[in-house]
């Protein structure tokens, strides 16, 4: 099995090759070789000049990138009224005479190049992947034998297909570049996290947003807030931030949960008491607030805080210092505070239960983590990285998930989160054979999974989406009441066969049927 410092050295490693990627290709190398195509192109067909003119992929503009005496860097060519246009969009070669004598784009650029243009060879460049053109080149004004014939066109393009090759190689280089930086800054990403000592997942945007916050206030000395639903791994996140920062990651990380410490013991919970400060008190022993001396103090529900300990509380960390029940001796308290909620905090404050004061000592950044529902890109990869550590903590070798499960997985609401996965998962392990692969049949969310068109109302005044939604709803209820049969269904609907037919492909009602659900004609 890999280790954890294995897998840090590997991203390390990869890391050192997407930058040497990244300087290598920074030069743009390709465009020396056109810059060469230029040179060569007038000696080797005895011409005065050569441009190369290149297609905008996004606007579908021509733009003349590359020739001879050309002083201004880029200029546009028109796709109607020049060679160059009629060339790429014909995918045709143009050969054309006496253009001193006509009007067209040609002398356009002549003004501009201070040149006069007598005639001109247009080949365009093909694509070698694809039925497309990625631009043209052209030679103009043939000094010997002064028309360019059909010699000069069979051999430019056989040369011109070289030029394509590295057109298309470096429009992928550009690609590559733009993936490998993104894959840089999250390998950078992912390699601080596996410094310390939490996996976290966060391959949906929802979540590399939040990601992205927590890895900024992570190194700075502010308190943070955290809400979100229970089960979306509000502690998680509170330990990366934690961990993040250098000067607290070897320090404690005390996690308290407010809702589960009677309002009768929440006094001596933070402040520590004195042997003797109250019947039962055999021996002295410090608070939560000395327990996080130098680190961090997490307190999950925070909303659920007695109001009769809030002013000793605020005080406490206003002050940075408190004393122990039945003690006299001041203790220094210099810790973070990162709280969470799965409750609003601030309704808690409008109604009365949380006080206003403290709610604004608490934090300077708030973080708010989407449910698993909203953050579905998530799912499988958490399903995974959970069957990994089970299988460790288990000691079993479970090869995956069948693809039913994974169906199950994405398509289930999950309203304990990811708590609930965690869970399932390792149910799943405990209940699957050694060496086997996890079937449906052991998952506990068949008869409460639910299909796309199962999901709540949008949260939307949308007609056509409300539209939508209540015919998927009544085909499926159709389909299912006929076991299928679309002439039955069809009639139930009070709709034509055909239409049902449109509908049934436009919605894809077929993925949402169950399979034991065939559909037939009659």
């Amino acid at each position: 099995m890999t280790k954890p410092g294995d897998i840090h050295q590997r991203l390390v490693n990869l890391k050192s090759l997407l930058d040497r990627i990244n300087r290598a290709w920074a030069s743009r190398d390709y465009e020396d070789l056109m810059q060469f195509f230029v040179e060569i192109f007038p000696q080797l067909f005895k011409a005065e000049r050569c441009s190369v003119f290149l297609t905008d992929a996004e606007s579908d503009d021509i733009w003349l990138k590359f020739g001879t005496g050309l002083k201004e860097k880029e200029i546009i060519a028109p796709k109607n009224g020049s060679i160059v246009g009629k060339a790429i969009t014909t995918g045709k070669t143009v050969i054309q005479g006496r253009l001193d004598k006509s009007e067209g784009f040609h002398q356009e650029v002549d003004k501009k190049t201070d040149f006069i243009t007598r005639n001109i060879l247009c080949v365009p460049i093909i694509s070698i992947v694809g039925n497309y053109t990625l631009g043209a080149v052209e030679i103009l004004n043939k000094i010997d034998p002064f028309d360019f014939d059909e010699a000069d066109a069979a051999l430019l393009t056989r040369i011109v297909k070289f030029l394509a090759l590295s057109i298309e190689n470096n429009r992928v280089s550009d690609e590559i570049v733009r993936i490998s930086r993104g894959v840089h800054e999250e390998i950078t990403r992912t390699g601080e996290i596996l410094k310390g000592k939490h996996r976290f997942i966060a391959s949906s945007y929802p979540m590399r947003q939040v990601l992205d916050i927590a890895s900024k206030v992570g190194p700075l000395p502010v308190n943070v807030f955290i809400t979100g639903a229970s089960g979306t791994g509000k502690e998680v996140i509170a330990r990366l931030i934690h961990e993040s920062a250098e000067d607290r990651r070897n320090r404690p990380f005390v996690a308290v949960n407010c809702s589960s410490i009677p309002e009768t013991l929440m006094e001596s919970e933070f402040f520590g008491f004195e042997k003797g400060a109250f019947t039962g008190a055999v021996s002295s022993r410090m608070g939560r607030f000395e327990e996080a001396s130098g680190g961090t103090l997490f307190l999950d529900e925070i909303s659920d805080m007695p109001l009769s300990i809030q002013p000793k509380f605020l005080r406490a960390i206003q002050e940075s210092e408190g004393t122990r029940l039945g003690g006299q001796k001041i203790h220094r308290y210099q810790f973070r505070i990162i709280s969470a909620s799965s409750r609003d905090l601030r309704e808690e404050v409008s109604k009365g239960k949380f006080r206003e004061d403290l709610f604004f000592r608490l934090f300077s950044v708030d973080i708010t983590i989407p449910p698993l529902n909203q953050r579905r890109e998530d799912i499988v990869p958490l399903a995974l990285m959970f069957l990994d550590e089970i299988n460790a903590r288990f000691n079993k070798h479970i090869l995956g998930f069948s693809s039913e499960v994974m169906e199950l997985f994405e398509n289930f609401p999950w309203p304990g989160n990811v708590r609930q996965l965690q869970h399932e998962v390792e149910r799943l392990v405990a209940l699957t054979p050694d060496g086997d692969t996890i079937c449906a049949q052991h998952c506990s969310l068949r008869s409460n999974s639910v299909h796309p068109h199962d999901d709540p109302e949008p949260d939307t005044l949308s007609l056509p989406e409300h539209r939508k939604r209540t015919e998927i709803k009544l085909i499926l209820r159709a389909l299912k009441k006929t076991k299928g049969n679309k002439i039955q269904a069809a009639t139930l609907l009070d709709i034509t066969r055909q239409s049902l037919h449109n509908k049934i492909k436009l919605y894809q009602i077929e993925k949402k049927l169950s399979p034991s659900l065939p559909l037939s004609e009659e």
